[in-house]
């Protein structure tokens, strides 16, 4: 099962979602996290690399390993000539062997990984199409990146925090950079916690290009709480999925009961958020009449430490959030106290809004 997780931003996903995310591992599940605003400059979409790094439904790809390479394992003694070798001791027998592990192995992996990390060979084997010519993919820490991040660059800085945690979480990760509000001319906390410009829609089109392809039983979208504007968008692009279905000519898949709010940490801690109607008023204006918006609470009990541990990776954020890793602990445990007591329970919570049809 594949469930794809939309973060405004680097860390929204670790911050809100993050003890579900490690349950969700932990059972074998497929986790997917699609950062919206991830760019600094005034990209409008994807890049050849970016699309090509997204492996089979999601990004989650084999191992580095070459264990499957015959070239790198020496055999146990040598090999006469062809005509008179065993059967599949035969050169082409062998790699045409080796070319079925390969994919059988590549294919297992793609499915079932709990890695995102590849080391592609990146040469073809048994007179096979070349697929892949970019080697590396789904690799983090990569030297673009790393020297963006020396050269001050903030956006590349967040979004190295990003790819290890999702390195740490097990999950996949999918940039679309687009540039941060600050990019986009917002300009101090009146305007990021205000309504959206009027020539600055949400990405709707791109958002549900990108969750289309990865076939997602599970999307989970913020539900706006704190009204930073990035926030609003990409809660706009989840309540626009919910539209789709209603489409006359061709609909498109029917997104109610797929489509899942989760609640902004820490706005929703610092706020005293504790039922929709702490939302500002028409928040959810464009939710259509017949879905309904009902409560479900994720134990996280056994994963909470994981989610602290995780949030520790996003060093530029903590101290502007919190003060500190051991401040930071502390809301995490309080926020998930709090939310366990709203369900009625001990230990701790974190809550989504799930959408039904009436």
């Amino acid at each position: 099962m594949t469930h794809v997780f939309v973060a405004p931003h680097p860390d929204d996903v670790a911050l809100s979602c993050g003890g579900l995310v490690a349950s969700l591992r932990e059972l074998g599940q497929n986790v997917t996290i699609l950062t919206v605003f991830s760019g600094n400059g005034s990209a409008a979409g994807l890049t050849a690399y970016q699309r090509e790094a997204l492996g089979f439904g999601t990004k989650a790809v084999w191992p580095t390993t070459e264990a499957f390479n015959r070239e790198n394992v020496a055999a146990d003694q040598a090999v006469g000539p062809a005509a008179t070798a065993p059967y599949l001791a035969a050169a082409d027998r062998l790699d045409a062997t080796q070319a079925d592990a390969d994919a059988a192995a590549k294919r297992f992996w793609q499915r079932s990984s709990w890695y995102r990390r590849a080391d592609i060979h990146n040469r073809p084997l048994a007179g096979q199409a070349l697929i892949d010519e970019v080697p590396q993919q789904g690799a983090v820490l990569t030297t673009e990146l790393v020297e963006a991040k020396m050269a001050g660059d903030l956006m590349a800085a967040r979004r190295l925090e990003d790819e290890r945690y999702a390195y740490f979480a097990e999950a996949s990760i999918v940039f679309l950079d687009l540039p941060d509000a600050v990019f986009r001319g917002y300009e101090g906390d009146e305007q990021l916690l205000g309504a959206p410009r009027a020539d600055d829609g949400a990405p709707v089109d791109l958002v549900v290009q990108e969750i289309a392809r990865l076939e997602p039983q599970k999307v989970y979208l913020p539900l706006g709480i704190g009204g930073h504007v990035d926030h609003q968008l990409v809660r706009a692009a989840g309540v626009a999925l919910l539209e789709l279905g209603r489409r006359w000519v061709m609909p498109d898949p029917e997104y109610a009961g797929i489509v899942t709010f989760y609640e902004d940490f820490p706005y929703a801690w610092w706020n005293g958020f504790g039922r929709l109607a702490d939302l500002p008023a028409g928040a959810l204006a464009g939710l259509p009449g017949d879905v309904a918006l009902t409560p479900e609470f994720a134990d996280i009990t056994e994963t909470v430490e994981r989610k602290i541990m995780g949030l520790t990776l996003y060093e530029s954020q903590l101290e502007r959030l919190f003060g500190g890793k051991d401040p930071m602990g502390d809301a995490v445990r309080g926020f998930g106290t709090r939310v366990a007591g709203l369900a009625g329970r001990s230990g701790f919570a974190e809550r989504y809004w799930a959408t039904a049809k009436l």
